[in-house]
């Protein structure tokens, strides 16, 4: 929390800004490292400068906080995190499709699945152990998304990760076009946002995908493919944009 006397604060509103990329979104996450820190010292504007002056730790070199998480013989794992993270504002990345990666159990090399991503997650919430400020968890595939709604005898499983997620101490979970937006109703007291990236998809197709020749004409002309029933709305709106 803020502290200060007539007007003058020497904390960060909220805490001081922690970003924790697992090994799924290292990349990623230096990425975002570079922006901020390039960003907050160059700012340019003499009174956000006077105003944030005071803030301890608003400016650094990094903004990383370095964590591992070694696994066992057996296949099990622990979470670490290497630095003090009391009263920070956390931000958590990670991405639980990065099949990339890989772990040796008995010989055998075994691919990291969603699941393994995202124990691995709960286990660096486990290590922050309730001292942070705030825990946001930026997952740019949701969790599980893909079993949104109930039919017959089957689980609920993106409910049940992010009542989990919630249970352990996170406030807001940010994610990019969910599988179904309503699943946020498992959660409906904390901070869910799904932030639906049309843009960047169109560009990246256009740019990328040269065989495709005339895809700017057929997009026009409104022939998007529907991947998934349910996905209707999603291509919708990427043909408004």
């Amino acid at each position: 929390m803020s502290k200060g006397t007539e007007g003058h604060f020497d904390t960060l509103p909220i805490g001081r800004l922690g970003l924790i990329p697992l090994n799924s979104s290292a990349a990623l996450g230096k990425k975002v490292d570079d922006y901020l820190v390039s960003w907050r010292k160059g700012r340019g504007n003499e009174f956000a400068e006077k105003y944030v002056a005071a803030y301890e730790g608003y400016e650094r070199d990094s903004y990383i906080i370095q964590s591992q998480v070694p696994r066992f013989g057996s296949g099990e794992a622990k979470g670490i995190i290497n630095e003090s993270v009391r009263g920070d504002d956390i931000y958590i990345l990670l991405d639980v499709c990065n099949y990339s990666l890989t772990y040796s159990l008995c010989g055998y090399t075994n691919h990291m699945s969603p699941d393994d991503h995202f124990q691995d997650l709960k286990r660096v919430i486990a290590a922050i152990g309730g001292k942070a400020r705030r825990i946001n968890v930026i997952m740019p595939y949701l969790y599980e998304s893909r079993q949104s709604k109930r039919v017959g005898r089957e689980s609920l499983d993106c409910a049940s990760a992010l009542q989990e997620l919630t249970g352990m101490g996170v406030e807001n979970i940010i994610t990019f076009d969910a599988h179904d937006a309503r699943v946020q109703n498992a959660t409906p007291l904390h901070g869910f946002e799904t932030i639906q990236p049309s843009y960047q998809f169109i560009k990246a197709l256009l740019h990328n995908v040269q065989p495709l020749g005339g895809c700017g004409a057929q997009i026009s002309a409104g022939n998007i493919p529907q991947p998934r029933a349910g996905g209707g709305k999603h291509e919708h709106h990427i043909f408004q944009v």
